[in-house]
């Protein structure tokens, strides 16, 4: 930090996005990760999908270097486990089981979103602000008298400063696909096992005879009747996943209002009318799927709107990689392969937080090994040698 360590850096807790400016938070945040903007987050306040009524009440943490905002994260008071992907239900209900009050929690992340990337945001990638972040994030759980701290998703440079920190670290996976330099779908395709090829190529082709027609819109393309028709549905497969989806319709407008130039809406059509759809977003070389859902059921429809559709953009625009989200061991079959995921936790209680390091160390362990053999012996890809 040099000079800054010399000097009392003021670390501070708002109730709102929209109590820091724009230009503060995104020169911290920065531009490669849409998620971790402000124009997303204000979006998900002002629509209020986050929310205090909705578990999520907001209370980021703003770092000030005299007059000047020098390092940000967006953290939440969680009266609940939901919308996180990274389960620590089994926690709550040992400790409450056992006579503690798990909840409330503070929560590091972005809302709903298992998006890898940075959580603490600080400028110039300055690693001593991102210790200093993550003390006054740390110095506010114990002051605040909340159970526990999570960082999740966190990026490794995050990763790096939480062990630092003493923080337990936990290990996931998720199924990515990486653009080898591909000119076309095709050429993907030709990197793939033959099984598998032939595989994606009849997936593809039942889609097509269904009648369905997929196209990806971008900018002033979206029109506030595609995002009608997209949150019917996702209000209709999120009704049936979750019980409850997460997301209120003015959240959609918003982000078409503020970010439509980040966004690849992929919209499938069967007669002109449109009956399924997945949102991206466009990082600095990465693609995001965010949401999926319909009103018809196609068969291969979901893998052809959210993986084919999202790798044949990719492609396009010269994109390092798709990152799909959580989940879905069947994503592997069409180009994705597992990339270890990280959190961190800092737990108050040293009953509850010897339990959790003992857990999350032999969980490590069975990770680690499935990372190995899905990639080892499952891997769709050809390997050295290979015939086509």
């Amino acid at each position: 930090m040099g000079d800054r360590e010399a000097r009392i850096l003021d670390a501070r807790v708002v109730g709102a996005i929209g109590d820091i400016s724009a230009d503060d938070w995104d020169a911290c945040a920065g531009a490669a990760n849409p998620f971790l903007c402000h124009a997303f987050l204000s979006a998900l306040e002002g629509s209020r999908s986050v929310s205090s009524r909705a578990g999520w009440a907001p209370r980021h943490v703003v770092v000030e270097d005299g007059p000047r905002v020098v390092a940000v994260g967006p953290m939440y008071a969680k009266s609940h486990s939901q919308g996180e992907y990274v389960f620590d239900h089994g926690w709550a209900d040992a400790f409450e089981r056992a006579g503690g009050d798990y909840y409330p929690k503070l929560q590091v992340a972005v809302p709903f979103t298992p998006v890898p990337g940075p959580r603490l945001l600080v400028r110039d990638s300055d690693v001593g602000l991102r210790r200093a972040l993550l003390d006054a994030m740390v110095r506010i759980a114990r002051e605040s008298g909340v159970s526990s701290l999570h960082i999740t998703f966190a990026e490794e440079a995050d990763r790096a400063a939480m062990a630092g920190a003493g923080l337990l670290l936990r290990e996931g996976y998720q199924f990515h696909w990486d653009n080898a330099g591909y000119a076309t779908f095709d050429d993907f395709l030709g990197a793939l096992k033959s099984p598998k090829r032939k595989a994606i190529r009849r997936e593809r082709r039942a889609v097509a005879e269904a009648g369905v027609r997929l196209a990806v819109l971008t900018g002033a393309d979206i029109k506030p009747a595609h995002w009608d028709a997209f949150f019917a549905f996702y209000m209709d497969t999120g009704g049936r996943k979750w019980g409850r989806p997460y997301l209120t319709r003015p959240f959609f407008e918003a982000i078409g209002a503020t970010m439509a130039d980040r966004i690849a809406l992929v919209m499938a059509f069967r007669d002109e009318v449109p009956v399924a759809g997945a949102l991206n977003l466009i990082g600095a070389d990465v693609l995001y799927g965010r949401n999926w859902g319909c009103l018809e059921d196609h068969r291969f429809l979901h893998f052809e709107a959210c993986y084919y559709q999202a790798i044949e953009f990719a492609i396009a625009h010269k994109l390092k990689r798709v990152e799909a989200g959580a989940q879905g061991e069947h994503k592997l079959a069409r180009g994705y392969l597992p990339r270890p995921t990280w959190s961190g936790h800092w737990i108050a209680h040293a009953g509850l937080r010897h339990a959790v390091e003992d857990f999350v160390r032999r969980e490590a362990a069975h990770v680690d090994r499935e990372i190995r053999l899905l990639t080892e012996h499952h891997s769709p890809y050809r390997k050295a040698g290979d015939t086509a």
